[in-house]
């Protein structure tokens, strides 16, 4: 990594911490920030609003990520990197995947996450175990619906201009 390149990092990192931190005067928020950030400017701007909002899923790089589709218009972020003031969580993580972040640069970590009673390690060990043994239970299908809902999914990529590449 060159030095410029740490120096960015460092600043960018640092303006998600200040997010968290500024979190801590809002009733309702959670001590987290996240940044998105594409050549080298913040397009996106997340705090974890999950009980402001009654949102489970409004977790601060979701919030972000929310940010940098309102500003850049799309909802893919190829050449962009994800600040974190910590350690994202398995659906933070995942969200950054779907976005086609390349790159996430966090703070605390999941073990800091979780000495201040924060799931989000509890979460990676139960998505870890064959589903089973989960804790919740997913139930895979109801007897005779798993054509049906596939059938809508075949239409869709029927209508698609490209081909559908599976990922197995």
């Amino acid at each position: 990594m060159s030095d410029n390149s740490a120096q960015d990092d460092r600043k960018f990192l640092e303006q998600a911490i200040d997010v968290s931190r500024h979190a801590l005067e809002d009733e309702g928020k959670t001590p987290f920030g996240a940044l998105v950030v594409i050549g080298g400017e913040v397009v996106g701007v997340g705090t974890s609003s999950v009980v402001e909002r009654r949102d489970p899923t409004a977790h601060a790089e979701v919030m972000a990520l929310r940010a940098a589709g309102e500003a850049t218009g799309g909802h893919l972020f190829e050449n962009g990197t994800m600040y974190s003031s910590s350690e994202p969580c398995p659906m933070c993580l995942t969200a950054c995947y779907w976005a086609r972040v390349p790159r996430l640069v966090y703070a605390a970590t999941s073990h800091d996450v979780a000495t201040y009673g924060f799931e989000d390690l509890q979460f990676y060990r139960q998505l870890a175990r064959p589903n089973a043994d989960r804790t919740l239970l997913a139930e895979a299908t109801v007897p005779g619906l798993r054509a049906e809902a596939a059938s809508v999914l075949r239409q869709w990529a029927e209508q698609l201009p490209v081909e559908v590449e599976p990922k197995f």
